[in-house]
């Protein structure tokens, strides 16, 4: 599918978003939390950049699936650490065993439904985790209202990543056209949450 201008421009503002919330928005929070986040803005920025560059075909590339799940996993792994104190070295050794079962399952030829299930659990757990913490956190008072943004972001980042995986495992969950077609679009909306709800931490 040919990538439009107007996919190009949603991509360019989603790259921008994704350079102003590393450069400006993660400035005030501890080393672990900065690092992490700036991983998975530094991939949205990248991943927006050579979707303008080089087009939807990049998507064929088997990379994608290891990039869609450093996204969540490593914006999981700064709210854990910033807000659940009580879990944040567990949820780290579950992110980096989770990222590893997920290269090795996407490396090495398997026919059964192991990386599809490997897949499903670890964006599933790291999905929930983006959704649901700013949200309570929010509801509860113990952030700012807007902060439930970053949840909305999470819900948004999360269907687009299990989008792209089940798409790259042969198992679309909508047609390539569709997810193509609205893949821009929800990149934007996905970065404009974030961006608007860390502000408002």
């Amino acid at each position: 599918m040919k990538m439009t201008l107007l996919d190009r421009i949603l991509l360019l503002l989603t790259s921008l978003l994704a350079a102003y919330q590393i450069v400006v928005g993660i400035d005030k929070l501890s080393t672990l939390p900065i690092i992490a986040y700036s991983i998975a803005f530094g991939v949205l920025l990248v991943a927006g950049l050579l979707l303008i560059i080089l087009g939807f075909e990049v998507l064929d590339n088997p990379m994608v699936v290891i990039l869609a799940t450093v996204i969540p996993l490593s914006l999981s792994v700064g709210l854990v650490w910033e807000h659940f104190a009580a879990i944040k070295t567990l949820y780290l050794v579950f992110a980096i065993l989770g990222f590893l079962a997920i290269v090795v399952t996407r490396s090495i030829p398997v026919k059964n439904k192991l990386p599809v299930l490997v897949l499903a659990l670890v964006h599933g757990i790291a999905g929930m985790i983006i959704f649901l913490l700013p949200l309570i956190l929010a509801f509860t008072g113990r952030a700012a209202p807007g902060y439930a943004l970053v949840g909305l972001g999470g819900g948004l980042i999360g269907l687009g990543g299990l989008l792209l995986s089940f798409l790259k495992a042969g198992k679309p969950i909508l047609s390539r056209k569709t997810i193509l077609k609205i893949l821009p679009g929800l990149l934007l909306l996905t970065n404009a949450a974030f961006v608007l709800g860390f502000s408002a931490a």
